[in-house]
């Protein structure tokens, strides 16, 4: 059995705004695809990531010119700061605060970034990037990220952590 030709094409986008505009265009003619509808098809799965870059890998079959689509995920910090409508992190992230994020929103993140985190549970993984918002100097409905994982410890916010728990046991689980 032969082994198939696989030629790997990456790229950044930015979410449901790729375009068949170099490089992308001159790369998919040259392996025998047609620009746009992998780029319609790509606008699609990156969609939900308006605003922010993103990672596409497409493999393509020489042979055959089937091919799929592989995102990477925006980095922790690109999410935190577009859910908080930031455009940078802070420089002084103690002194100087850059935005403000909802708890809701961090779940959120911790749902969508699963794959690339080691935590075992919700919480785990919310204190995570609550950690990250810290960093970079956002705070977490006007408090900061320290206290709100202080609250999460305490079970201040079981409520809304319930609301989710199931989308995270569903998390690129096959579900």
């Amino acid at each position: 059995m032969e082994v198939p030709k696989v030629k790997v094409i990456k790229v950044q986008v930015e979410g449901g705004k790729a375009s068949t505009a170099p490089p992308l265009g001159p790369a998919l003619t040259e392996v025998g695809l047609n620009p746009s509808e992998v780029v319609a098809k790509i606008n699609e799965i990156t969609k939900p990531y308006e605003g922010l870059t993103v990672d596409v890998k497409i493999y393509v079959d020489l042979d055959t010119k089937n091919y799929r689509i592989e995102l990477g995920l925006p980095t922790t910090t690109s999410l935190l700061l577009k859910y908080a409508g930031a455009t940078e992190p802070s420089g002084d992230p103690m002194h100087k605060k850059v935005g403000d994020v909802k708890l809701e929103d961090v779940i959120k993140i911790a749902i969508m970034k699963k794959p690339q985190l080691t935590a075992k549970s919700l919480k785990a993984a919310v204190k995570t990037i609550l950690g990250t918002a810290r960093a970079i100097g956002l705070t977490v409905d006007g408090k900061d990220p320290k206290q709100v994982i202080q609250e999460i410890n305490e079970g201040v916010h079981d409520e809304l952590f319930k609301k989710y728990e199931e989308q995270w046991r569903g998390a690129y689980a096959g579900v």
